[in-house]
């Protein structure tokens, strides 16, 4: 384990730099008098970047190597993040995103290749759990850093530049053996949906959810009355309910049908979110402040829950394939969300956002109820919940296949597929 402590020290310093510009730009943006519709579009650049990077870094790293696309991207990187306060301009900072998107995507699939190459099969599971602790631990990080610094200072962005320069020190230094990347196949949309129905429409619900939490919740709290130091502060509270609720729901829902821990979880964030509109308790801090810790544990748990349930019924040979794709509709989901939310910021004000976080979880509520209606499961429950952020497919790789687990025995495949 100690000889992926580089990595995981580089992915710390990506992250912190990741999560700290995120908001920073939401309320630097603000500053610059750029409304929530514009804000949403260039939050969306982003996960547009991101889903273009998922075709883009493989084959660049299979030809120059991990090192060196990793020197690459943190390059571009870093550049599209001081670009920010040299180029204020709507445009201009939906191509930054874009090209950050594009970036962060070849850091991420770099580590997380390199983190695949753990030779026992038996810690693959602990790495994965760990990394993705490093995942949240670092985001929090971010925010913390922003509450100490000044958004309108130029002297943040440098700040982000130097965190991404800096993850490229342990990375580049590892003395690891550079691993194939792996060609992960991709099951058809149409497959997918047939194989795990209600999987496939949560990972794309979440994704909406998710991609408009990171990109307009900065934006929702400044215009409930939050200022300076008060928007890191609401954004950290947030992650730190995703970090310290997604595993308890998780294990809770372990031995039972998934789709029932889908529909309650969903129920209760739109339920949480609904709150967050009422004029009388946006006026409540300490209340808001509760609420979005709660809205953060239930909602970072929906696309776990997606995959776990996934998990439960795919075959084995289509088990990596099943989780690229239904990352790739969860992507999706992302790059519309924030464009769609700020839309509707724009037009009706701050509580448009909860209120659209509570169409998108009721109508995840509603089908999942459908299916729970119209269909019996034929099975014990054979996955493990594991908390994850959205990665790339190249981490999909550490979950480990179900049937072969500690604990487990392979399970038959079902007749009847949800």
């Amino acid at each position: 384990m100690w000889r992926l402590t580089a990595l995981l020290l580089g992915v710390a310093l990506l992250l912190t730099g990741s999560g700290l510009l995120g908001t920073l730009l939401a309320v630097r943006g603000g500053q610059e008098g750029f409304s929530a519709g514009t804000l949403g579009w260039i939050m969306s650049g982003y996960f547009a970047g991101y889903f273009i990077g998922t075709f883009t870094a493989p084959p660049l790293i299979r030809r120059i190597g991990h090192s060196r696309a990793f020197a690459f991207h943190a390059a571009l990187a870093t550049m599209a993040v001081l670009l920010h306060p040299l180029w204020i301009d709507p445009l201009g900072w939906v191509l930054l995103r874009v090209l950050t998107g594009i970036a962060l995507v070849g850091l991420y699939t770099v580590i997380e290749s390199w983190l695949n190459a753990e030779p026992d099969a038996g810690r693959r599971s602990r790495v994965f759990s760990l990394y993705m602790m490093v995942n949240l631990s670092a985001l929090a990080l971010g925010q913390v850093v922003l509450l100490a610094g000044d958004a309108g200072a130029a002297t943040m962005f440098t700040l982000t530049a130097l965190l991404v320069c800096a993850a490229m020190l342990p990375v580049t230094a590892t003395r690891l053996q550079q691993p194939e990347v792996p060609r992960v196949p991709r099951l058809t949309l149409g497959r997918l949906y047939a194989l795990a129905p209600v999987a496939t429409l949560a990972a794309g619900l979440s994704g909406l959810a998710m991609g408009a939490f990171w990109g307009l919740l900065p934006v929702y709290a400044e215009q409930i009355g939050l200022r300076d130091a008060g928007v890191p502060l609401f954004m950290l509270t947030a992650i730190a309910g995703g970090a310290l609720l997604q595993w308890p729901l998780g294990r809770i829902s372990d031995g039972h049908d998934r789709r029932l821990g889908l529909l309650v979880l969903s129920v209760l964030a739109a339920a949480v979110a609904a709150l967050a509109a009422v004029p009388p308790l946006t006026q409540q801090l300490h209340v808001m402040f509760l609420l979005v810790f709660c809205y953060g544990g239930l909602v970072f748990a929906l696309y776990p829950f997606a995959v776990a349930h996934m998990l439960d019924y795919l075959p084995t040979r289509d088990l990596l394939s099943g989780c690229s794709s239904l990352l790739l509709v969860h992507g999706v989901g992302a790059a519309i969300g924030p464009a769609v939310a700020g839309a509707l910021m724009q037009r009706f004000g701050a509580p448009a956002l909860p209120l659209y976080f509570t169409t998108v979880l009721l109508m995840l509520a509603v089908f999942t109820a459908l299916r729970l209606l119209r269909h019996t499961r034929l099975r014990t429950h054979p996955a493990t919940f594991r908390p994850m952020l959205r990665t790339t497919p190249a981490a999909l790789e550490l979950i480990p296949d179900p049937a072969t687990e500690p604990g487990d025995t392979p399970i038959p495949t079902p007749k009847d597929v949800h």
